[in-house]
């Protein structure tokens, strides 16, 4: 361990973490970002999974928020090696008459397959994706009163809602609804949940507004790039150092944790007052992920070429099938045909396999802590839309619930969005306070996503926690 003194430490080298030391190296604030593993990027990363030559993203993969976050979106990370690409389309979703519906750019084009629901689909969505540049910051972070207000709102109304309600009051087919179920089953709620449908309109809008794109080369690349400009604006990283107790840290003025609130509660060193400690214990964590791997001789064979498309697939048929699912693994229990999250890159990004060989990975939402082996279930859902996709297996690699939280420690039962984000834990997460990134022991943040505005790759927690604690203690920092 570097024992210099230092401004500010971050523990993590997530992207939540990176950002943190991003924002505080950009105010002059000497930093030391601490890694536990040996390779930083935390849940942005990527390895060899299953063959040489075959690089697989370990956990994320796709980011609408890598150019739609009003920080991430605004580094200069082209400079230091990240390209994106950008599919055609930023999701399909396929369904069993052989038919697949694309997230379009652009609404109306999206809008155009639903026929009579077209005009529902528009309604709930144009003004969103036109007001997103206005709102977007409000909700990218902790609860404040909004710049645009009568915008916030007219997205709050529709946030609020249960998907479920949200999708009767605005969508009449079919297949305009499976779409939005599929978006928003990336929170990881049951559809039926208050506020369930913010997080899906949000990345809706994003994808009609920037797309869904990728690094070239693998989720690491993004990781990496941070990592260097970070460096470039004088910072160190330290990987392969577990931090167990405050003890070990070298001297320094703030301490930024990119953990979870557990990690917290387990810190030597630290002693936080009953009732913040009771709130750091009462923190929900949500259900847990079953994901694979695959190294493939051929790309999929969709029934739908047109998925083709795009590197992001909905695998779960209509709205009805894919609310079971999610509420079924909310009550502990494990869907015989789930919603699979599927992502194959290499249609587009050649340098992710061999030549001629191809990669893709899915997941599904399973109960919090399980070890089930969702293998056949997942690959049957691929098989429904793609058949004769196992005849173009070579290998494959799987991590139930409780492998992920082993790959990944802040990953509790295989939760990857750091807590449930329902609909008391959106805004008051971990704790209720003024400020959630601030702990009552001075000095003391949390920057991971076990705070607003919760999962996804933005960075937004880590550049809020360090903003707290440059007013908090570097107000002379330029």
């Amino acid at each position: 361990m570097n024992k210099n003194n230092y401004d500010a430490v971050v523990v993590g080298a997530g992207p939540n973490g990176l950002a943190a030391g991003i924002v505080l190296q950009q105010a002059g604030i000497s930093t030391l970002i601490i890694e536990g593993s040996n390779t930083i990027g935390g849940g942005v990363r990527s390895s060899e999974l299953t063959l040489p030559g075959f690089v697989h993203d370990i956990c994320s993969s796709i980011y609408p928020f890598g150019v739609g976050s009003l920080f991430l979106g605004q580094l200069p990370l082209r400079d230091f090696g990240l390209k994106w690409i950008f599919p055609e389309a930023a999701v399909a979703h396929p369904f069993d008459d052989g038919r697949a519906i694309l997230l379009r750019k652009s609404v109306a084009e999206t809008a155009e397959q639903f026929g009579n629901g077209a005009v529902g689909y528009k309604k709930l969505m144009e003004k969103i994706v036109a007001d997103w540049d206005d709102i977007g910051g409000d909700f990218l972070g902790p609860l404040t009163f909004p710049k645009h207000p009568a915008k916030y709102i007219n997205f709050g109304l529709k946030a609020i809602q249960p998907a479920t309600v949200l999708a009767k009051r605005y969508l009449k087919d079919p297949y305009s609804r499976a779409l939005l179920a599929g978006i928003i089953g990336h929170a990881i709620l049951p559809l039926e949940n208050m506020a369930s449908s913010g997080l899906g309109l949000v990345l809706g809008a994003l994808g009609h507004k920037n797309g869904w794109p990728f690094p070239e080369g693998g989720a690491q690349q993004l990781a990496n790039a941070m990592a260097a400009y970070f460096k470039h604006l004088g910072g160190e990283i330290q990987t392969n150092m577990w931090i167990n107790s405050m003890e070990e840290l070298p001297p320094h003025k703030a301490v930024l944790f990119d953990t979870t609130p557990r990690h917290l509660l387990y810190m030597k060193g630290l002693k936080f007052p009953y009732l913040y400690k009771k709130q750091l214990q009462r923190f929900k964590y949500g259900q847990g992920v079953f994901k694979m791997d695959w190294a493939l001789s051929d790309p999929i064979p969709f029934t739908a070429k047109n998925c083709l498309q795009s590197a992001t697939m909905h695998l779960g048929g209509t709205m009805e099938e894919i609310a079971l699912s999610e509420r079924l693994a909310w009550e502990g229990k494990h869907a015989e045909k789930p919603f699979v999250l599927l992502v194959h890159q290499t249609l587009l990004d050649k340098t992710r396999a061999p030549e001629g060989k191809h990669t893709a990975w899915a997941y599904c939402h399973v109960p919090h802590g399980s070890t089930k082996n969702m293998t056949e279930v997942i690959e049957n859902q691929v098989e429904r839309f793609a058949p004769g996709f196992r005849q173009t297996i070579l290998a494959r690699h799987t991590m139930n619930a409780m492998e992920m939280q082993q790959h990944n420690p802040n990953y509790i039962g295989g939760d990857i969005i750091g807590g449930a984000v329902n609909l008391r834990q959106l805004f008051t997460r971990p704790s209720v306070r003024i400020s959630p990134y601030s702990t009552p022991v001075k000095g003391i943040y949390l920057c991971s996503s076990s705070t607003p505005p919760s999962g996804g790759v933005h960075g937004m927690c880590g550049y809020h926690a360090a903003k707290k604690a440059i007013q908090d203690l570097f107000t002379d920092a330029k």
